[in-house]
């Protein structure tokens, strides 16, 4: 199990603001700041973390897990109101397996950023 995880970012106020916004509908809130990182709770831990990185960006894969449908829907709704950029809408990913409902976006630095609901109910 993954405790946290950190992705940099470019430009730390903007891409600050676009996660309190794109986070927000999953029950997470921005609770920690050491310079220029920030972390992120879903009220039971602070697992999700961004922050400038000497070296630059690395464009990364993050997935978030939603309770249901819709949550993906919102996420990805306050997602592109943060400024984020369409990487796939809400629906149905059978190509990876049946019951795998996800929304994509692209935040700020270019970093694939999917909500995913594990709908076993589908067939």
């Amino acid at each position: 199990m993954i405790a946290h995880t950190t992705i940099s970012v470019s430009d730390y106020k903007r891409s600050k603001e676009f996660y309190i916004k794109a986070l927000k509908p999953l029950g997470y809130t921005q609770n920690m700041e050491f310079g220029e990182s920030a972390g992120f709770n879903d009220g039971k831990n602070t697992d999700f973390w961004i922050g400038t990185n000497k070296n630059g960006v690395i464009k990364s894969h993050v997935a978030f897990e939603a309770k249901n449908k819709a949550e993906v829907a919102a996420f990805y709704k306050a997602a592109l109101e943060a400024g984020a950029k369409d990487n796939g809408s809400p629906g149905y990913r059978k190509e990876y397996w049946p019951g795998y409902y996800a929304a994509f976006v692209f935040d700020p630095d270019g970093h694939n950023i999917e909500c995913v609901f594990f709908d076993y109910d589908e067939k």
